[in-house]
């Protein structure tokens, strides 16, 4: 079934600003980028690689909420296993 979800504007304001994070991490850096890039992109999905660092960035209780909101939005777009 084909990927019909995108980033919403509310995940896609919070992953921008974790991008723009002086002291943000590279995990939640590429989760956040993953997440904007599929704003208004139905076709394209989340690679393994960001889908890892977005799992790992929701599990972190480090992680803030406005990158936990990127995080789970690019986790979303991500292939599921079949």
């Amino acid at each position: 079934m084909a990927n019909t979800k995108t980033t919403g504007s509310q995940a896609a304001t919070s992953a921008s600003k974790t991008l723009q994070g002086k002291s943000t991490g590279a995990g939640s850096k590429t989760a956040s980028g993953s997440a904007l890039s599929q704003t208004g992109a139905p076709q394209k999905q989340t690679s393994p690689s960001a889908a890892t660092a977005a799992s790992k960035v929701l599990r972190d209780g480090r992680t803030s909420a406005q990158t936990k909101s990127a995080g789970g939005s690019a986790l979303a777009h991500a292939k599921g296993k079949e």
